[in-house]
């Protein structure tokens, strides 16, 4: 048979070799087209799709290796019942039938006891899948209809989402291919090789055409390494950071006095403000050198003397501290103060979320809602809602909890809380899952999802501004469904009759945009490209109420909030002095994406065994080797794994690579056993990388 790509219309073939077209479905602002090679109906190989812009036929080495995942030998392919004690992994195998039958009337046995009694039931899940289709669409239709509580989606980027809204407008910047034209690029809290691989590819075509490259990391990724410049600032400083810059901007008149006046909000307010950091302050709360802030700030400024691009590459390892929003707002202030949105190659990127606008109302159906009050979780704080009594009605303890899409035992913070609420012998709990995860393991009931290889999705994107399709490339193996099936047939186990329970994928996908996007050149390419100004703010424009860069947000203020960006110190500041002398920042290992890929072997062997990077000064304080048996602890609890002595981590820093799965861990834990619940200043997100620890050899 001939190998050519499949046709719109061609359904998976059996025999010979077809190549599919689909998407990568996990959390990476590159979200890459791609294409499974299938053999006689087995996925053999997943690629880039050369044809897509974004992608170029390259993908990073996990997704590379996705039939690893797909064909693993743990894949958990038929339900399961617990049979033993909570999280002891202790399952048998049941049909469908008495597995969604057995859900359904513990739900309804909940639901039915009182007028809000529902909201006893609780989703969890994030982004395990980025699809629009089985991440939220069918599951939001069954938990409105059923009246839940709403879950508050947090973990990952509320607090940088919620700056850039307060202060460019939405989740927009500039388009990532003008990068590459850019003359001087800034890496702010991101390490793109390892998460953002298809941006490096720009940086090196700006690099060879002279551009300078600066990172700024508390940790010496591989991306700092290969950058120009490397600032290792302190967690949680980047506010004193722009600060300071601004304070040099204006010093030495680096300023676009009519960008400023036609087009931002509380300019004479926040120049008063910055004038309060002279880099010698910044210098010493950020842990650097004066020299890098005034040689950073002069390269900025020289940008605009000279009428050369500069931009601004945002990620949101920088927002996980109390100041997160805050630290946002700042940077994304920075283009405004030297006119950078006038081309099209500067400015700023953290998200380009809001170019996408599907249908939410449509897919997850809102209206199904029950017209009483309802309460909002915040899946951040899961470890306390778990173990907090009913106080009302209308607030009543969690009784079940149904986790699709996420790994909360091993991702969620502040974990020894996390796993007591799990344990809960009178928590009904129920996981789609792939495999046998650290949260699957507390589940009373496991039921096999199927992975991105085997359904029909539509995605949209955070890195760039095109629209995807996954097509299904095998049949689900064994007796694995969809989500969307999942919850289809669990609401008609629970008596919904509602038409919309019997929309299939297909529709689905086409619902999510309706008539914004040509559907069928979706389905014939795999990808549609939206189409965008080249330097959207060029002239203002900003989509903010004012219609301009919001120094001063009168949102905020309504909420009695300071209308101004300020730094805001870390709750748990290292202190040379205190009891956890040492910061710790959990950002993911290479190739690890949140928990996903931790059990596919040949990735796990790169990365070796659960370890901290520490810095070699601070290491022989604590008589401390590469290679040595380390106990990392605070207040919180307590974290065993193998310490490396480390160029990468800066003085009085600790790296914690994650997320290892607990259960891989050498005394059962994660990283998440240190950070804590308490949230960021904007956006109610985890505070993950503002965590004070102590680190001790250990027997």
């Amino acid at each position: 048979m001939p190998k050519t790509l499949l046709s719109p219309t061609t359904p998976v073939p059996s025999l010979g070799t077809q190549f599919v077209r689909g998407a990568c479905p996990h959390d990476c602002p590159d979200t890459c087209a791609l294409v499974t090679t299938v053999q006689d109906g087995v996925a053999i190989k997943v690629s880039g799709n050369p044809n897509h812009p974004a992608t170029a036929g390259t993908l990073c080495t996990k997704v590379s290796r996705y039939t690893e995942r797909t064909y693993h030998p743990e894949r958990i392919l038929q339900p399961l019942r617990r049979t033993g004690p909570k999280g002891s992994g202790q399952f048998e195998a049941v049909s469908w039938e008495l597995a969604l039958s057995t859900i359904a009337d513990r739900l309804k046995s909940i639901a039915n006891r009182a007028p809000l009694a529902a909201q006893a039931i609780l989703p969890y899940s994030y982004a395990g899948t980025m699809g629009l289709v089985q991440g939220e669409a069918m599951a939001s239709r069954f938990f409105n209809r059923l009246g839940a509580s709403q879950l508050e989606r947090t973990i990952c980027a509320s607090a940088g989402g919620e700056g850039l809204i307060y202060t460019l407008g939405a989740k927009v910047g500039m388009r990532v291919e003008f990068f590459a034209e850019s003359k001087l690029i800034l890496i702010w809290g991101s390490n793109s090789i390892g998460s953002n691989l298809h941006f490096w590819r720009h940086v090196q075509t700006a690099k060879r055409l002279g551009a300078k490259v600066v990172c700024i990391d508390p940790r010496k990724t591989e991306t700092a390494e290969k950058c120009h410049e490397h600032i290792a600032l302190r967690p949680g400083t980047d506010s004193a950071l722009a600060f300071a810059l601004m304070h040099q901007l204006i010093a030495s008149d680096c300023l676009d006095h009519g960008y400023l006046e036609n087009h931002t909000l509380g300019w004479e307010a926040l120049r008063s403000r910055a004038l309060e950091w002279p880099p010698e302050r910044a210098a010493e709360v950020c842990g650097i050198a004066v020299e890098q802030i005034t040689n950073l700030a002069q390269d900025y400024g020289n940008a605009m003397r000279q009428g050369e691009p500069a931009a601004i590459r945002l990620n949101y390892g920088m927002q996980r501290v109390r100041g997160g929003g805050n630290a946002v707002r700042l940077i994304a202030c920075l283009p405004a103060l030297i006119g950078a949105w006038k081309h099209r190659a500067g400015g700023l990127l953290l998200s380009s979320a809001n170019t996408h606008v599907f249908d939410r109302s449509a897919l997850h159906r809102p209206d199904l809602r029950p017209n009483t009050p309802c309460r909002t979780i915040n899946m951040s704080t899961i470890g306390d809602a778990l173990l907090k009594p009913a106080s009302s009605d209308y607030a009543p303890a969690i009784e079940a909890l149904i986790v699709y899409n996420s790994n909360p035992v091993a991702v969620a913070p502040d974990s020894s809380k996390v796993v007591q609420g799990f344990a809960r012998e009178d928590l009904f709990t129920v996981v789609l899952e792939h495999f046998q995860t650290d949260t699957a393991d507390y589940a009373d009931f496991i039921l096999p999802a199927t992975t991105q290889l085997e359904h029909w999705d539509v995605h949209t994107t955070y890195g760039h501004t095109d629209i995807l399709l996954n097509r299904p490339a095998i049949a689900p193996l064994g007796e694995a469904k969809t989500n969307s099936a999942i919850f289809r047939k669990l609401a008609k186990h629970m008596g919904f009759t509602d038409a919309c329970f019997e929309e299939d994928d297909v529709s689905l996908c086409r619902t999510a945009f309706d008539s914004r996007v040509d559907f069928e050149l979706l389905l014939q390419q795999g990808f549609v490209s939206l189409p965008t100004e080249d330097a959207p703010f060029a002239n203002g424009n900003f989509p903010t109420p004012s219609g301009r860069c919001e120094f001063f947000s009168p949102r905020l203020a309504q909420q009695g909030l300071d209308g101004l960006p300020d730094y805001l110190p870390n709750f748990e500041p290292a202190n040379a002095n205190a009891d956890y002398p040492l910061a710790m920042i959990s950002p993911p290992a290479r190739n690890f994406l949140n928990s996903s890929f931790v059990n596919v072997k040949s990735l796990r062997d790169i990365e070796g065994e659960p370890h901290i990077e520490i810095h070699a000064a601070d290491a022989a304080q604590r008589h401390i080797q590469s290679g040595d048996q380390v106990r990392v602890f605070n207040s919180r609890g307590q974290y065993h794994c193998t310490a490396e002595v480390s160029a990468r981590a800066r003085v009085g820093v600790v790296n914690g690579l994650g997320v290892w799965w607990r259960k891989l861990g050498a005394h059962g834990t994660n990283v998440n056993e240190l950070t804590s619940q308490t949230l960021t200043d904007l956006g109610h997100a985890p505070t993950f990388y503002d965590c004070a620890v102590e680190v001790e050899k250990s027997d």
